[in-house]
C-alpha cells in the first residue's frame, strides 16, 4: 500500500494523537466548505431578503394609501346620501337665520 497506513500510525504514535489529527483535518475541511460554498449563498440570500422586505414595505404603504382613499370616497358618498335626504343642511345662511 502506497497510501497512509493507519494501523501503523496508530501503533507508532498512539490513538489519541491520530484521532486529534483526523478531527483537526475534519474541522479544516468543514471550515473551507463553509467559507467557499455556504457564505456566498447566504450573502446572496441576504440581499434577496432585503429586496423582498423593501417590496413588502412599499406594498404596505400602497395599501394604507388605498384604504385612506377608499375611506374618503365612502365618507363622501355617505354625505351625499345624507344631503339628498335633507339630513345635512348645506346652506350656511339657514344657520344664521335660525339663530336670530
Amino acid at each position: 500500500m502506497d497510501g497512509i497506513d493507519i494501523a501503523g500510525a496508530i501503533n507508532q504514535y498512539g490513538f489519541p494523537i491520530i484521532a486529534t489529527l483526523g478531527l483537526g483535518y475534519f474541522i479544516f475541511y468543514i471550515w473551507q466548505w463553509v467559507t467557499e460554498k455556504v457564505d456566498p449563498v447566504i450573502e446572496e440570500s441576504h440581499m434577496t431578503l432585503i429586496g423582498l422586505i423593501d417590496r413588502i414595505r412599499m406594498l404596505d404603504n400602497d395599501l394604507i394609501r388605498i384604504k385612506t382613499k377608499l375611506d374618503m370616497i365612502l365618507e363622501q358618498q355617505e354625505n351625499a346620501k345624507k344631503r339628498a335626504n335633507g339630513i345635512i343642511n348645506t346652506d350656511a345662511n339657514s344657520k344664521s337665520d335660525d339663530s336670530t
